[in-house]
């Protein structure tokens, strides 16, 4: 075994440690705040045509058996998940219900059954991240900040780690990373929602009040939008809901499938005529994507204006629409209240989630308040069919405003890779992302920049860091780090100059590089990849590469490739192992930048200050706990790199827990 690099600087990268008896939440009066007990959901009738799906999935069931397959055996004094259990497994969720998919099992390419152990399946739960304690989540719904609380709703099944029998979880936090669980905000109990409570959105009125506006699925699955407002809006904590008498205030409009009209948008304040606007995705007869905007001065009544906001042929059905401003001012550095109005410095984003391949587009554009249509500023890189948020795992996602922080946030629904078998062993699925603030990149122009927000570096603890460490074609070169498995990595990569130029002239232009199509980390090229291995056993029999990869194309010109691989992150079989990636803009004097957060299970990467980024999920079954390491290394054949500047941290826990007396 290669003898780890030490750090030149051990504990003095960040001096910010947390004093073990350090209060993880701000301290906060709990006298006379006893929340309501839990909501209990009505017992239902499904109507006959719920029963025929039903019987047709259940048709349609695999049933995994424990020790199927390419299994492990377990190590001594561990026990197999599986043993003695039979777990059956749908080969399809959601999209018989009129929403985008929700199994993994259509991507799984087979190979039995891995016999997961409980120490395995234990280690994937993440420290920092939230999650709910138990069973399945997905979209983030409605976050808003509310009298000294950031609010966090969130499509939850309350009943198993499957998707199905959505409800509305809800927890609030001081800070954005420690978070305390409240009791269900909204149950499907009404006609309208009562095959589901889906995703929607809040707006905060000039005077206080809040309006929660989000899609109800009714007991004859036709989408259908709806309103509440906080029952008692003097509580800070937002505990209980009241759903509008007038509901539901919005029904597919003719010539709008019955099941293609979902996921109301945040509303804005239209200048031209001082009402309301709020989007909703769908799609048309001729499969093109697009957002219906509607006019309202109460939510409650509205109009449906002739326009549509925008629409992309071709891009299939837009759910969890976003439409929300940024500065474009080069020296901003803030982000825009929802109803910003539009002008000079002022331009709007556009994002939309794929129904087809579960992605999240953006575009960059101007909007006309007078006809309330939105354009791109560049038509070749349209909603669906350029920019994502995230070329990874990361979905359904939704911004708002924090009028503390003056920043638009950003959250994403961070799916599993892994099969439901396994969710159900382990009793859980799915993450949200860490929540990432949003600008506008006013140096190209052309994209959005995302980060974690500032709050996350009070998680670090102890920091150590490496410089100048130089990296020749095929070497890998471990760092001492200690424990690896809650990290927060800072890299900057420096080209040999002129070795990129001199050897890629000699050998002529490269082929175009698709970090999905290709090889990952294994594939070699004259200029990459080069990056670290997170997540990775000492043999490097399990790793997952975060790497650059450069390219000069027939013009002589150099493109820069930013990827993800998890071909290699684990042993087992029952996964989706992928490579993702995109290109990244990189200008002039810049050297080639990442960060990386590694929290267990997840892995998200923000290349050239969040140009690009990629998030992972991966499940190996030797690189856990005190086993997981960190490398350093340059697969290229041709090109030296030196790694300028390593800084690493291992991240603390974040609180993440009920909140006192919320049963």
């Amino acid at each position: 075994m290669i003898p780890a690099v030490p750090a030149t600087v051990d504990g003095g990268v960040h001096d910010g440690a947390q004093s073990a008896n350090a209060p993880l939440l701000p301290e906060t009066s709990l006298k006379g705040q006893r929340p309501p007990a839990r909501q209990k959901r009505p017992s239902t009738v499904l109507p006959a045509i719920a029963w025929t799906v039903l019987l047709l999935a259940l048709a349609g069931l695999v049933v995994y058996r424990q020790g199927h397959g390419g299994g492990q055996a377990a190590a001594p004094g561990d026990q197999v998940a599986a043993a003695g259990r039979v777990v059956e497994v749908a080969a399809s969720r959601g999209v018989v219900q009129g929403v985008s998919e929700k199994s993994t099992a259509p991507a799984l390419l087979g190979g039995g059954a891995y016999d997961w152990t409980n120490a395995m399946l234990a280690w994937q739960r993440t420290a920092f991240h939230f999650q709910p304690q138990k069973n399945w989540m997905n979209d983030p719904n409605g976050p808003l900040y509310y009298k000294g609380w950031y609010h966090l709703f969130y499509q939850w099944n309350p009943d198993g780690a499957v998707w199905g029998n959505i409800t509305w979880g809800h927890a609030v936090s001081r800070d954005l990373v420690h978070w305390l669980h409240l009791p269900l905000a909204m149950v499907p109990d009404h006609w309208y929602d009562i095959n589901g409570v889906w995703t929607g959105s809040a707006t905060q009125l000039p005077d206080g009040r809040i309006m929660m506006l989000y899609t109800g699925s009714t007991e004859d699955g036709v989408q259908v939008q709806l309103l509440a407002e906080p029952a008692d809006p003097s509580d800070p904590l937002l505990r209980r809901w009241a759903k509008s008498e007038a509901n539901p205030v919005l029904v597919p409009p003719p010539g709008v499938g019955l099941t293609d009209f979902r996921d109301p948008t945040t509303a804005w304040l239209n200048p031209a005529d001082k009402a309301w606007r709020i989007a909703i995705g769908s799609k048309n007869q001729e499969h093109a994507g697009l957002a219906l905007v509607y006019s309202t001065e109460d939510f409650v009544h509205y109009d449906l204006l002739p326009t549509l906001l925008h629409v992309v042929q071709g891009t299939g059905m837009w759910e969890c629409v976003d439409f929300y401003p940024v500065s474009a001012e080069l020296a901003a550095g803030v982000g825009l209240d929802t109803s910003a109005a539009p002008g000079p410095g002022v331009k709007h984003v556009l994002k939309a989630s794929l129904d087809y391949d579960r992605n999240d587009y953006y575009a960059i554009g101007t909007y006309d308040p007078a006809t309330d249509r939105w354009a791109p500023d560049d038509a070749a890189i349209d909603v669906g069919i350029g920019l994502r948020y995230d070329y990874g795992k990361f979905y359904a996602s939704k911004t708002f405003y924090d009028p503390v922080g003056r920043r638009r946030v950003l959250w994403g629904w961070i799916g599993e890779s892994d099969s439901e078998r396994a969710d159900v062993l382990k009793g859980w699925a799915s993450l949200q992302s860490i929540p990432r603030t949003v600008l506008m990149d006013t140096k190209t122009g052309s994209n959005l920049l995302q980060w974690p927000v500032v709050e996350v570096e009070n998680l670090r603890m102890r920091g150590k860091r490496f410089d100048g460490l130089d990296l020749q074609p095929g070497s890998v070169v471990p760092l001492d780090v200690g424990r690896a498995t809650q990290l927060d990595i800072e890299a900057v990569f420096q080209v040999q100059a002129g070795a990129a130029a001199a050897g890629s002239v000699a050998a002529g232009a490269e082929a175009p590089y698709n970090c999905s199509a290709s090889a990952g980390a294994a594939g070699r090229g004259l200029l990459g990849p080069f990056g670290l291995l997170v997540v990775a056993d000492d043999s490097l029999s399990e790793q997952t590469a975060v790497y650059f990869y450069l390219v000069r194309g027939a013009d002589g010109k150099l493109s820069t490739h930013f990827c993800q691989d998890a071909f290699r992150s684990s042993r087992a079989n029952d996964l989706v192992k992928a490579v993702y990636g995109s290109s990244v803009p990189v200008l002039t004097g810049e050297d080639l930048s990442v960060r990386i957060l590694v929290d267990h299970s997840i892995v998200e990467s923000f290349a050239q200050g969040g140009r690009t980024c990629i998030t992972s999920r991966v499940y190996p079954t030797k690189a856990i706990y005190d086993s997981a390491r960190v490398f350093l290394f340059n697969n290229a054949t041709n090109v030296n790199v030196t790694a300028k500047s390593i800084k690493i941290w291992e991240l603390n826990s974040a609180y993440i827990r009920p909140y006192p007396d919320s049963s």
